[in-house]
């Protein structure tokens, strides 16, 4: 089933715009790294640049898990959605590249450390460990988004 096959239940695309606002209202998403099994999928706080990137801080240093599977990675992918109510929710998907960050971007690790929803274990760790940040290049984006109800569950006035 194609999105346009979902349209007739009220699912709709989101425009570039939409997507970019949506991305930078929201601060914890899942990311997907390619594994020779299954992929590894971690959720994450992440910090949108308004642009075509997200930022990660990795907790752990070089050597952690993530960070060796970003390493290794080609292509990553990086999953963010809402769901206020059945009928009501966004879902954005990007496709892109991963890449850790050499230079320290200071804007991109402040604005990761106020996110706010990024747990307190967090801010506790990241001074007892090494912390790498990354950085992913959205290369493709899709939106689908559903705000009210469905035909047929309308209420009649």
């Amino acid at each position: 089933m194609t999105i346009d096959d979902l349209g007739e239940y009220g699912v709709v695309q989101m425009d570039d715009d939409e997507v970019a606002r949506f991305l930078a209202s929201q601060h914890v998403g899942v990311l997907s790294l390619p594994t020779e099994g299954a992929p590894s999928m971690r959720p994450l706080s992440f910090w949108f640049d308004g642009e075509r990137g997200l930022y990660f801080l990795y907790v752990g240093g070089e050597t952690g898990r993530k960070a060796l599977l970003s390493d290794a990675a080609d292509t990553a992918r990086f999953l963010v959605y809402r769901a206020e109510a059945m009928f009501n929710w966004r879902s954005v998907l990007l496709t892109g590249s991963i890449n850790r960050v050499e230079d320290t971007d200071d804007r991109a690790l402040d604005e990761l450390l106020a996110v706010p929803q990024r747990p307190d274990l967090f801010k506790e760790v990241i001074d007892a460990e090494e912390t790498v940040l990354y950085r992913f290049d959205i290369t493709e984006s899709t939106g689908i988004k559903h705000l009210g109800l469905p035909a047929g569950f309308e209420t009649a006035d």
